[in-house]
């Protein structure tokens, strides 16, 4: 598996397809990996249709390196892709990306547009309760287990045993903080997530969406999906007027279905993202 260093951190990354294609660089949520059933499927199906495509694990995130030096996870990652972009010499690259991959590719677009030819965009988290429950799931575990037991009990957390299994050594890199310094990042972290007046998305203020103006598709999301709201998605279609919004080629009820299809037996949450593969092509051509 190959890794490169971003910023002090070694970032896993997969490419599929011929050098020199147009390049899609595919981005998942939450804190799964670049290997999470329905990612590889998807970029086979892009390259196979003359895509150059890139997977990669975010920091925090499968393979890669854990780091909690950013002002918040989100923006960490955000510049660390269109760094992984540039060391990997695509070229102007499409962003493509679902739930927390959408805010990650959103925020990485603002803040360095000339990298990104275009953007596609499904699932965009939001919402109070949506964003509450981020804040809680990414943040307060952490710094309630830190301050009650120190950051051996932080390592020793579900939600960074697959990080540690698959790199060892982000056991010593959590092990190396200073426990109130963590808390203080997990409150700073959880605040980003607070829901804005101003903006649908967080780390993403109106002036920020401004930046986007390479060719842009949303995909609608589910009415009834508390936490990708149908109207966040519409907030940011019209902070992004010349984007195109579109119906997401599943059922409006997909987000639903696939987390009780996951508590029921483990299914994955990303499985019919390959079908998004044909209207990615079509997006990316010319």
């Amino acid at each position: 598996m190959p890794t490169i260093e971003i910023d002090g951190i070694n970032i896993a990354y997969e490419l599929h397809g011929k050098e020199g294609d147009p390049a899609i660089a595919l981005t998942p949520g939450g804190r799964f990996n670049k290997e999470s059933p329905g990612l590889p499927e998807l970029a086979d199906a892009l390259a196979a249709g003359g895509r150059r495509v890139l997977r990669w694990d975010r920091p925090n995130c499968g393979a890669s390196d854990i780091c909690f030096d950013a002002e918040s996870e989100s923006e960490l990652h955000g510049r660390t892709l269109t760094k992984l972009i540039r060391a990997l010499d695509l070229g102007p690259t499409t962003l493509a990306a679902g739930s927390a991959g959408s805010r990650v590719s959103l925020i990485a677009a603002s803040r360095d547009p000339e990298i990104v030819s275009k953007l596609a965009v499904w699932w965009i988290s939001g919402g109070t309760l949506g964003l509450i429950s981020l804040a809680y799931y990414y943040c307060c575990d952490y710094g309630i287990a830190a301050s009650h037991a120190g950051m051996e009990a932080v390592a020793a957390m579900p939600g960074f045993a697959e990080q540690i299994e698959r790199n060892p050594r982000n056991r010593d890199i959590i092990l190396a903080q200073d426990p109130q310094k963590f808390i203080e990042t997990m409150e700073r972290w959880a605040t980003f997530y607070l829901p804005r007046e101003d903006s649908p998305v967080p780390g993403m203020s109106p002036e920020d969406f401004t930046k986007l103006t390479m060719p842009v598709r949303i995909y609608r999301n589910g009415v009834s999906d508390l936490s990708h709201p149908r109207a966040t998605s519409d907030w940011v279609q019209k902070l992004i007027p010349h984007s195109e919004y579109v119906e997401a080629p599943w059922a409006d009820t997909e987000w639903n279905d696939r987390c009780a299809a996951q508590l029921k037996d483990g299914s994955p949450l990303f499985i019919n993202w390959v079908k998004l593969a044909p209207s990615l092509l079509e997006f990316t051509a010319g």
